[in-house]
């Protein structure tokens, strides 16, 4: 349960935001918990936009390009979680010759007139990847410090980097969050920081839906027969070798073909060495395995590989999180969850044989159980992964402001 707001004049008294590529509402969630009220809202997905409605009761679906910034009411606080795609190494890294990139300056022009019409809002809280501190050399972060500054807002230093898991949620997914306030009302140096935390500090457990009282809904996420073969193969193989460590991909296929590595940078290489390596050493028993198991036929290619990233501290597979991904069936150790993005490969529950569910995914997120989650799994799973985590938005926010308001 969330801990009573800090009852400092800016919250006791209420204050107006606004919701700029709003998602489905996580900086609403936390700044109504903070007492803030939404004035306006703005997210270009009509499926994304209708989940907000139903949820605030607001009209969100617009184009942020095209929004005449008159039509904006005054407010106290700009939130924007702007797109982190052209930035993120999974995106291309493009920053601003990226299209999606450069709608960071539709929150300048927004400030800009909002500046000139009342003197603009008070305080500037916005969220992004956490490669948007490094990208290209850190021009782009000196970029959006300076545009900020000029506009007359005293700007943190560097963006707060903050996980799920440093507040005790267990998901893991570092952001970079900036807060800035008006020069003229705090002009001293910014000084506050969320202390990290280390890994496998949490556990999955807290957000897991108890079996017991959900069983015929949750069936309906358990792992395919297919999967399930898969899992048990690796599970086999995992238990049968004589390495409980292993610090590298396995890649079945390198067990029973001759490689031609002339070609491969140096890593791969490295890699099908120490697969050769296990191999040599677990012969015995990996032909074995190989031969009960059909040489894999039926086996995807995808599904041939495995990483097993668990420092040896479970022994079974089904003690883990597991992941379908591209590299290969991925397992982690079952205290956090990887991070949620818009392109998900579901994470699995080993212990369940079953996929994390929509409600879980909320949890991951920090947001209520009484969110109203979009009807279609598919795109609830997409909209929480583009969601930005409601605790670590508050606790940043609620953290800046009581520093603000104590230090004037």
């Amino acid at each position: 349960m969330d801990e009573p707001i800090k009852m400092n004049e800016f919250f006791e008294k209420g204050f107006k935001f606004i919701d700029l590529f709003a998602g489905i509402g996580g900086f609403h969630q936390a700044m109504k918990q903070l007492n803030g009220k939404c004035v306006f809202a703005a997210e270009i997905s009509p499926e994304t936009a209708e989940t907000y409605k139903n949820n605030y009761g607001i009209e969100a679906c617009f184009d942020i390009t095209k929004v005449n910034p008159d039509d904006i009411p005054e407010h106290d606080v700009l939130c924007a979680g702007f797109p982190c795609q052209s930035f993120s190494k999974a995106g291309g890294r493009k920053g601003f010759q990226d299209a999606r990139g450069v709608l960071f300056f539709d929150i300048v022009r927004i400030l800009q007139y909002h500046k000139l019409r009342y003197g603009g809002p008070k305080y500037v809280l916005l969220e992004n990847v956490r490669n948007l501190v490094s990208h290209d050399k850190g021009n782009t972060w000196k970029r959006i410090r300076k545009e900020l500054c000029n506009l007359g807002y005293n700007v943190i230093e560097n963006p707060l980097i903050v996980s799920p898991h440093y507040l005790d949620v267990p998901q893991l997914r570092e952001r970079a969050v900036i807060v800035a306030v008006k020069s003229e009302y705090f002009d001293k140096k910014i000084e506050i920081s969320i202390p990290s935390k280390s890994r496998n500090t949490c556990s999955i457990d807290s957000v897991l839906m108890k079996q017991s009282s959900s069983e015929y809904m949750l069936q309906s996420f358990r792992i395919s027969a297919y999967e399930e073969r898969v899992l048990k193969l690796w599970d086999d193989f995992i238990k049968g070798i004589n390495k409980k460590i292993i610090g590298f991909p396995i890649w079945s296929d390198v067990f029973f073909e001759d490689v031609d590595t002339t070609d491969f940078p140096e890593w791969k290489k490295e890699f099908v060495r120490k697969n050769k390596e296990l191999y040599e050493e677990n012969k015995e028993f990996i032909d074995k395995w190989y031969i009960a198991n059909k040489r894999l036929k039926g086996i995807k290619k995808t599904h041939r590989k495995f990483e097993w990233q668990v420092n040896g501290s479970i022994d079974t597979i089904y003690d883990g999180v597991i992941q379908f991904r591209p590299s290969g069936v991925r397992v982690k150790l079952p205290t956090e969850f990887p991070a949620l993005v818009a392109m998900v490969h579901v994470p699995i529950i080993g212990k369940q044989k079953r996929y994390l569910t929509p409600r879980e995914a909320a949890r991951l997120q920090s947001f209520p159980e009484d969110f109203k989650i979009d009807a279609n799994i598919h795109l609830a799973y997409k909209q929480f992964g583009n969601a930005v985590n409601v605790k670590v938005i508050r606790t940043v926010f609620e953290k800046f402001v009581d520093y603000v308001e104590d230090n004037r």
